[in-house]
């Protein structure tokens, strides 16, 4: 998992680094002729949408990663454990809201899931919380409020995603035997207690150099996804036939595929991805774009591969199809029937 984590991260390097010098090699050319000169109208047009989708999502992606740290070093789960409803329903709706307490990614919510899990969190509400936490958090709920402002968009988004969480959350209490849900090394004792308490009598500033420190790697990792997407959304903006585009985001169904598969495939935090949503705005339809705010926190490339590390094969497999499958009806009946 370590070696591909490094090999897509010297990839995307290396990407951002051929973009900026064919960019800075089209420039420096460019009055040599006009078909030059019209690339270099192009390429300005490009370098100002690109800044201007980076630099709005950066700050959020940095309260992000902050945010996860403090949560990490300061948060005691033993009592949050505790404190949590047994009942199946009431613990799923509590998982779900779990993320205003801890306002982690969709990277960030896997360790955490599985170290609640190994202190005895109940699956309706590991499962819940999971899903939702990416969406329904502080730095999520304000990204998204500034990329559609305070309306339909924010509210079907944080609605939808509530809904689906405490769905699946609810399903998977059916199952009692959580050996059947969980990984050995997610059930609960899995690991020494002693290590939260050993944390406890840590120094202050030990503390916090420690959630700096967990900040500033995840910062600078999700930064790289953060600029492959922003490329791929620039692109998308500048270089693609409207056409072409229009072609692809007119169909209420082949709509909502389209931007499914494109969140999965982008893998882009949610903490930022609202600000690429709305790069789609007036080319796609709204369910389409719900559909990429709501199923792409919740399943990606990334959070694919981080789900292994959790549940058994077919739980993981359920994990990712339960969501699928919700958000496409959704999206789609939006399309039809929404105004």
């Amino acid at each position: 998992m370590q070696a591909l984590s490094t090999f897509t991260k010297r990839i995307l390097q290396i990407g951002v680094v051929l973009v900026l010098a064919l960019l800075y090699g089209i420039l420096q050319s460019a009055d040599k002729t006009s078909w030059l000169g019209s690339i270099t109208a192009q390429v300005s047009t490009f370098s100002i949408v690109f800044l201007g989708i980076f630099i709005e999502a950066a700050p959020f992606l940095l309260l992000g990663t902050i945010a996860s740290g403090l949560v990490e070093v300061f948060i005691n789960k033993d009592d949050l454990a505790r404190i949590l409803p047994k009942n199946a329903l009431l613990g799923a709706m509590a998982g779900a809201l779990l993320g205003v307490c801890f306002p982690v990614c969709e990277c960030g919510v896997v360790p955490l899931t599985r170290r609640l899990f190994r202190k005895g969190l109940p699956p309706s509400v590991g499962v819940a919380f999971l899903l939702a936490a990416p969406v329904l958090n502080p730095i999520v709920i304000a990204s998204t409020a500034a990329a559609f402002g305070v309306g339909s968009m924010l509210a079907w988004r944080l609605g939808l995603s509530f809904l689906i969480a405490l769905s699946v959350g609810l399903i998977f209490s059916l199952q009692k035997d959580k050996s059947k849900l969980l990984l050995p090394n997610a059930l609960p004792d899995a690991e020494p207690q002693f290590i939260g308490e050993f944390r406890l009598v840590e120094p202050l500033r030990t503390r916090l150099e420690r959630a700096l420190l967990i900040a500033r790697d995840e910062f600078f990792e999700m930064g790289l996804y953060l600029v492959a997407g922003t490329l791929i959304a620039t692109t998308m903006q500048t270089f693609l036939p409207r056409s072409l585009l229009l072609g692809l985001s007119a169909s209420p169904v082949i709509s909502v595929l389209a931007l499914m598969a494109l969140a999965v495939l982008l893998s882009i935090c949610s903490t930022v991805d609202a600000i690429i949503a709305l790069s789609f705005v007036g080319s796609f339809t709204n369910g389409s774009i719900l559909a990429f705010l709501v199923f792409g926190p919740m399943v990606d490339i990334k959070s694919i591969l981080l789900y292994q590390t959790i549940f058994r094969k077919k739980p993981a497999a359920y994990i990712v199809l339960f969501p699928l499958i919700l958000t496409l009806l959704f999206a789609i009946a939006l399309n039809y029937f929404g105004s």
